[in-house]
């Protein structure tokens, strides 16, 4: 990679962040005081040797040859939760999307190497990304020779992705000499035992199964190697490639060194990159590339038996975005067959560009739909003059709904606010990717004969978590707004629960269901439309805090739902609807998680609290924290989906000698077990 690239990622050093806002936690009393706590960080090493000097304020200098996971003090915190989801492509949302062509890698930092938290920090001004349809696979990017040269992903990041059936990979990145990097670490990577095996490509793979993540994205840029050393490296990716296929992990090779063991970026695949790709799962192309380089690579994948998107050919977004100036129909020409895969440099842009004053959810999740979408705010319906060819426009989104119950509360991960049941139970803003639901694949497909009305995540208000889907504008006509691509099976006792407000104008609403797919690419699923109303003994209807809940049966429905949307008719006026809640589920009262436990402190200092738990038996959405208070109120702490939490800046409150909190599992239709309570002796 051209090292001017790198400037962002290399040349930083992170100071440690102040807590998480969704993501701190409670303490219990025991006989003696458990050790200081600290806030948990996502992990990053070097080979083995360390730089000379100390470490920076707030870095930790750690070796991946010591690492060992029963000596992990954060792994609890940075394990994932959620595993990898089968996913399906349905019928494309357009007619120039294509299934089983172009895939798409994105290499993302989404912070620093180091001090980037575990469980999320008290700011919704984060990169949610939440287009997981559009991608194939997600590298957690980063690096820098006076931090850490491997980085593991942290958990939030990896449970999102994971819930919307997405494989995430950690970074091995050896710098360029001009950015402080050291052959020592490429040579300390790939020393072998006396038995002649590459020890840190079984501790990577360890790494990966410890964590939950899926595999390594490997880029060695350091200069000045030798035949000997592409040799030694060659063996290792081999040997890494081997241990990872067997526990389920990839690996991916970035076109920097070649087999005499230099750095020499080809922006092709040809001889002096071909054995490594040919020892890995695939290659990410660097963006020397051009047209004929691109094509007679491709060729070449299939010479050597392998399949061209198998090949990753880079688009370097990192500075201006959907502004890159990019020859696409070298990757993905219209009206002909892909080339290659695309792969996305730095496509945070769509945070990183705004200025501080305009980093608002609503700012970003408008310049993140730019970039995936393209130019019109219709996936169905793009902009043929776009000169941003956005994923959307070439590659087939995916979806994981597959399995009832399903349910969303169209949580993107981040927040202004917490809220429970349209109430608001925390002022402060936060970030913790865990907690993103599954979020409608095409967004936005709007379908009506009139005013198209407009249609966004909106974050000042909401039913459970931090966001709802806004309706606004002033349609003439019915409007449809797709929702989901499923495959849910059904029967005589299936439910849908739909969770909504109205702010202004009068609205009909139905549920828009369909049990087939659509005739044709672009083409309009064969909805039938069914009365959201008490239109009969079986509908149920509850109104908490403005919020209408109607449970209504699938009347005349079996076999399976393909997609479902919502169908909207007004009066005259504007329309500001917002839909809070969606859920598929067998009738009756669905039974509560069972309650975690064996709650308890592991670190203490302060106001700082490091609190632990045993998993509860039984899938598991994710963990809510209370804090009780002696005048009996219930003040809410956060959420998370691993079974540790880290609190910071807890003080006693109303005279009390110990504080008390209480742990409960959420379930996937949002329905909380018993508590599970902890005691902190102050």
């Amino acid at each position: 990679m051209n090292p001017t690239r790198r400037t962002v990622l290399i040349a930083a050093t992170a100071t440690a962040s102040a807590g998480a806002a969704l993501a701190p936690a409670p303490p219990a009393a025991a006989a003696r005081r458990p050790p200081a706590a600290t806030p948990p960080y996502a992990s990053y090493w070097y080979p083995d040797s360390l730089p000379a000097g100390r470490p920076g304020p707030g870095i930790t200098w750690r070796s991946l040859r010591t690492w060992r996971p029963a000596d992990d003090p954060d792994l609890a915190f940075n394990t994932a939760s959620v595993p990898l989801a089968p996913r399906f492509t349905p019928t494309p949302a357009n007619t120039t999307a294509r299934r089983g062509q172009a895939r798409v890698q994105a290499l993302v930092s989404f912070g620093p190497t180091s001090g980037n938290p575990s469980q999320g920090s008290a700011t919704a001004d984060t990169y949610a990304l939440t287009h997981w349809a559009y991608l194939d696979e997600l590298v957690f990017w980063g690096g820098s020779a006076g931090e850490g040269l491997i980085l593991a992903p942290n958990a939030p990041l990896v449970d999102a992705a994971h819930r919307h059936g997405v494989p995430v990979l950690g970074t091995v990145f050896l710098p360029p000499v001009a950015y402080g990097g050291q052959l020592r670490w490429t040579r300390d990577l790939v020393r072998k035992d006396a038995a002649g095996r590459y020890p840190l490509a079984g501790r990577l793979v360890a790494v990966a199964a410890a964590y939950g993540f899926d595999g390594w994205f490997l880029n060695a840029e350091t200069e000045g190697g030798d035949s000997a050393l592409g040799t030694a490296v060659l063996g290792f990716v081999k040997e890494l490639k081997a241990l990872a296929a067997a526990g389920g992990q990839r690996v991916t090779w970035y076109d920097a060194m070649t087999v005499d063991g230099t750095v020499g970026w080809q922006g092709a695949l040809n001889g002096r990159n071909q054995a490594f790709f040919q020892a890995a799962d695939d290659m990410f192309v660097d963006f020397r590339w051009n047209a004929s380089g691109l094509a007679e690579s491709g060729r070449e994948a299939r010479r050597l038996g392998r399949g061209r998107y198998e090949l990753w050919a880079g688009v370097d977004v990192e500075s201006s975005g959907p502004g890159t100036s990019v020859d696409w129909d070298a990757i993905v020409p219209a009206g002909e067959p892909h080339v290659t895969s695309i792969g996305l440099h730095r496509p945070e842009w769509t945070r990183n560009h705004l200025p501080a004053d305009r980093r608002a959810p609503e700012d970003f999740h408008a310049a993140d739909d730019r970039f995936w979408t393209g130019r019109s705010p219709d996936p169905a319906r793009p902009d043929p003059s776009d000169p941003w060819r956005a994923p959307a426009l070439s590659v087939a989104d995916r979806s994981t709904v597959t399995r009832v119950p399903f349910a969303s509360v169209f949580n993107t991960g981040h927040g202004l606010r917490w809220y429970e049941e349209g109430a608001v139970t925390s002022t402060t803003p936060w970030n913790h990717l865990g907690l993103q639901d599954r979020l409608p694949s095409r967004r936005w497909v709007v379908r009506t004969a009139g005013k198209r009305p407009a249609v966004s995540f909106d974050f000042a208000d909401a039913w459970r978590g931090g966001s709802s889907v806004l309706v606004a504008g002033e349609p003439d006509q019915p409007v449809v707004v797709d929702l989901y691509a499923t495959r849910l099976p059904i029967g005589a006792d299936t439910v849908v629960e739909l969770t909504s407000r109205s702010e202004a104008g009068e609205v009909n609403v139905e549920l828009a269901v369909a049990t087939a797919e659509p005739d044709a690419p672009g083409a309009a699923p064969p909805y039938r439309y069914l009365a959201v109303h008490p239109a009969g003994r079986r509908t149920r209807v509850r109104s908490v805090n403005g919020w209408r809940t109607v449970t209504a049966p699938l009347t005349g429905l079996c076999g399976t739902v393909h997609s479902l949307g919502v169908r909207l008719t007004t009066g005259r006026g504007p329309l500001r609807w917002r839909l809070g809640g969606l859920a598929v589920r067998r009738a009756g009262t669905p039974a509560p998680p069972a309650a975690p436990r064996g709650a308890r402190v592991t670190a203490a200092g302060g106001g700082d609290l490091r609190l632990a738990w045993n998993a509860s038996p039984g899938p598991v959405r994710h963990y809510t924290l209370h804090r009780l208070l002696s005048d009996g109120t219930r003040r809410f702490l956060g959420a998370t989906g691993q079974r540790a939490f880290f609190l910071s800046g807890l003080r006693p409150e109303q005279g009390e000698r110990a504080a008390r909190f209480e742990v409960r599992a959420v379930g996937e239709l949002y329905n909380a077990s018993t508590p599970v309570t902890v005691t902190h002796t102050w």
